[in-house]
């Protein structure tokens, strides 16, 4: 059983940075995938906003936060990190960490459906 736990949500204003923080327990970090989805109103569907390998830390990202969103992960504090700059009201929602296991050979994926733990996300608002 693996426990997320996001912080590092808020009010920001449009140009802001952010970085928000995913820490997790109960399993083997260093073979975690890690990914961060947005929830955003009106509907249910969680979209990625970028995802981290457990193999070389590679990252993946979602078309929303080109060139403004990187990701990074630190094993030795079992913690990822999504920060995002040039804030935009199009980037509010609800900010959800996950992850899933990783497999020697597979690709990392964001399809929110292969990601098994999911915190319990933070809120980010992004006024104009």
């Amino acid at each position: 059983q693996v426990h997320l736990v996001e912080s590092g949500g808020g009010l920001m204003q449009t140009g802001d940075s952010l970085t928000l923080s995913c820490s997790a327990s109960g399993g083997v970090f260093e073979r975690l995938n890690i990914g961060w989805f947005r929830q955003a109103p009106p509907g249910p569907e969680r979209e990625v906003v970028a995802a981290v390998n457990w193999n070389r830390g590679g990252g993946r990202y979602g078309d929303s936060g080109t060139g403004r969103v990187t990701i990074s992960r630190d094993n030795a504090k079992n913690t990822v990190r999504l920060q995002m700059t040039n804030l935009k009201p199009e980037d509010t929602g609800f900010y959800y960490c996950a992850s899933y296991r990783g497999t020697w050979g597979q690709p990392l994926t964001t399809r929110h459906e292969d990601y098994n733990y999911w915190g319990q996300g933070t809120q980010v608002t992004v006024s104009s």
